[in-house]
């Protein structure tokens, strides 16, 4: 029988209750625990890109699918093949909360959620054809037996990697690598052999794509359903959750350039209805990024993840738009090539031969 498409798949959604823990304030939320919220992946924002990524993998002949439960966190669990998603994805609510908390909901646009649905398919795929136990995924990608770093050091300008989430995060170990590594591969009408003609990182994608059409057809040696945390049975209240959170949350910090940040916008203390500076940066960011990207020879990706940090540091600092707009444009320019320079020249200086 020929696989549901995803539009069939889509048409067969059941329409959610209203939950009773909806008409909380965020203060009474928060003491709920996570097992009170009884929260499905079915009929949730994220369910329509699972099927949309299971058919991407279907089209690419890729006979496994890996299941998918709610955790408190993004993760695919060492031996199972599977994919945590994190519990605030299951509805707008939830990740209201998130952004109050960590300022930013990870994965929660269309783009950004199957960016990291193809990356976590990665380490799924790995765990299901136990690919890092090859020889020759060990050569090309490195030991998988590694340690993870509790902090590592990226390359901006290394060529030896693919460029997928932020953070370099190919750089931070060979199991991310190859999951970085096939999501590009995965994406639909993807132009890797193209974009990477030039790269040394174009041998790591040429062997992913090889052994994915050897793999086509082909039974996961590892089967297990198993789920790991699953947020159903965790007792944990949202506040202790986030609570945790924001100790280990460690800002990717460019905040040696506060001052200079205050110089180009103001604090909204001082001035409460002026336009946020990190909306400002946002509505900007299109034009920022291929000027700044044209101007100095740097892939687009280097741009935006500075402008990221910046645009999450003027949040934090709570600056607001206190000039005229072609003036804070022209100077926030200026700055953020100014740190965008400085973190590559660090970068160059430390790795220097």
């Amino acid at each position: 029988m020929a696989a549901r498409s995803h539009a069939a798949r889509s048409g067969e959604r059941h329409k959610r209750s209203r939950p009773a823990w909806l008409t909380l304030s965020d203060e009474e939320l928060l003491d709920l625990r996570f097992c009170d919220l009884r929260l499905t992946i079915r009929g949730s924002f994220v369910e329509p890109h699972l099927d949309r990524l299971r058919d991407e993998l279907e089209q690419r002949g890729l006979r496994f699918q890996p299941h998918a439960w709610l955790a408190d966190e993004w993760f695919s669990p060492d031996g199972i093949p599977g994919i945590a998603i994190p519990f605030y994805l299951a509805h707008p609510r939830l990740m209201q909360l998130e952004r109050r908390f960590m300022h930013e909901v990870e994965g929660g646009n269309v783009n950004w959620l199957m960016r990291i649905l193809r990356h976590e398919a990665g380490h799924a795929v790995d765990t299901a054809f136990r690919l890092r136990r090859r020889k020759e995924w060990r050569r090309v990608f490195g030991p998988a037996s590694r340690p993870y770093p509790d902090i590592y050091k990226p390359r901006p300008t290394s060529r030896n990697f693919v460029l997928h989430l932020s953070h370099w995060y190919a750089q931070s170990h060979p199991t991310e690598d190859f999951a970085e590594t096939f999501a590009v591969w995965l994406k639909p009408r993807s132009r890797w052999r193209t974009d990477y003609a030039d790269w040394p990182v174009s041998r790591k994608l040429e062997y992913v794509d090889a052994v994915m059409h050897e793999l086509k057809g082909a039974r996961p040696v590892v089967r297990t359903r198993e789920v790991i945390e699953p947020i159903n049975s965790n007792r944990r209240t949202l506040r202790q959750h986030y609570e945790q959170r924001l100790k280990r949350y460690a800002f990717d910090s460019v905040d040696a350039y506060d001052l200079r940040l205050k110089r180009v916008f103001g604090r909204r203390t001082d001035q409460p209805r002026r336009q946020s500076a990190s909306s400002f940066l946002r509505q900007v960011r299109p034009q920022f990024i291929r000027l700044l990207a044209r101007r100095n020879d740097l892939h687009p990706y280097v741009v935006y993840h500075v402008m990221r940090l910046v645009i999450r540091r003027c949040r934090l600092l709570q600056l607001v738009v206190t000039t005229p707009q072609r003036d804070a444009k022209r100077a926030a320019l200026g700055l953020i090539e100014r740190i965008m320079l400085d973190v590559l020249r660090r970068d160059r200086e430390k790795y220097a031969l």
